[in-house]
């Protein structure tokens, strides 16, 4: 097959900047998740942390992950939509660059963008814009990608609103004609308060391949344990891949429970940890690497990324590297 996976999601300009937990509750700012709000909103809050580096990077959850396994030496494909404004020139030049096919056409509309407030103890707390993101239709899904790839990543936020939620189906659709394979981030806790039913059916469906995390796995099954709500959710998908943040991750396969352990790292910023870890799983699973082996991978990466800040790895990956990492 020509591309290992093709990425389905919301096409996000990061602006990663530190600030201390005082900050966050003197503004009203609910730690450690995803908020939605307004670019004055985004605007306020930057210019109350005037002073503080910003670094800027395209981002969005399976992005991330599509550009962890381009770093890794896979071949991938992005679906997301962009403005024409700088940030969306910048995010397009950017996947491009490493060789990812972005098939986004340019809107008149503002591309989205994220605030990514870094706390000390590494916790993430996200502002987001989606901007023209949120009009990802099922127009901008490319069947022939979906036909030329191994599996299909959808990341959960796309359920989060009416077009992007249909982009998010018809590529699932599309993948079943095509007996291309899916997966599926849940993204974010929050998620599962508005979506639990439909990701119920997915998982009970067309999924492959579920990634979530301890918090989103008890939501979705009721399990407060995790190994109980791998189990749960292995009942009905083929695949799931649970992190458990610093005590690592298990994969469950063939009815078997894999326990990967996690990498011991000074964590700084925890932003797009899970995305690698995704990135890992997705490569090695895509390129002749054991499921046992594809999560050392997954939890390798994940560890170089919480040790910096931002959701990039800080040089790709050599082959040489990876297959070190493995004996």
């Amino acid at each position: 097959m020509g591309i290992n996976v093709y990425g389905v999601g919301n096409a996000i300009m990061d602006l990663q900047v530190q600030c201390d937990d005082d900050f966050l509750r003197s503004n009203n700012i609910e730690k450690g998740i995803m908020t939605l709000t307004e670019g004055h909103a985004q605007q306020e809050v930057l210019k109350a942390l005037k002073g503080q580096n910003i670094n800027y990077c395209s981002g969005g959850s399976a992005a991330n992950t599509i550009v962890g396994i381009a770093d890794m030496g896979g071949s991938v494909a992005y679906c997301g939509k962009t403005g024409s404004d700088n940030f969306g020139q910048q995010y397009a030049s950017e996947l491009r660059e490493l060789g990812i096919h972005f098939n986004a056409e340019a809107s008149l509309e503002t591309t989205g963008t994220c605030v990514v407030l870094i706390t000390p103890d590494a916790q993430r707390t996200m502002l987001t814009n989606l901007g023209v993101s949120a009009t990802l239709s099922p127009d901008d899904i490319d069947e022939e990608a979906i036909a030329d790839a191994e599996y299909v990543y959808i990341e959960g936020y796309l359920f989060a609103g009416e077009s992007t939620k249909a982009a998010a189906k018809h590529a699932i659709a599309l993948a079943a004609k095509h007996n291309t394979k899916v997966a599926l981030t849940i993204s974010d806790p929050f998620l599962i308060a508005i979506c639990k039913d439909e990701f119920q059916a997915l998982v009970e469906g067309p999924v492959d391949l579920l990634f979530c995390n301890e918090e989103e796995a008890a939501a979705l099954t009721g399990e407060a344990d995790p190994i109980a709500a791998a189990h749960a959710i292995h009942k009905h998908c083929e695949n799931v891949a649970l992190t458990l943040g610093k005590n690592g991750s298990i994969i469950m396969h063939e009815g078997q429970v894999i326990a990967i352990e996690g990498t011991e790292v000074a964590a700084i910023d925890t932003t797009g940890a899970g995305d690698m870890y995704a990135a890992g799983v997705l490569y090695g699973i895509t390129n002749g690497l054991s499921w046992k082996q594809a999560g050392h991978l997954g939890s390798h990466a994940a560890g170089k990324i919480v040790s910096q800040l931002g959701a990039r790895l800080p040089a790709p990956l050599s082959h040489a590297e990876i297959q070190n990492l493995l004996a």
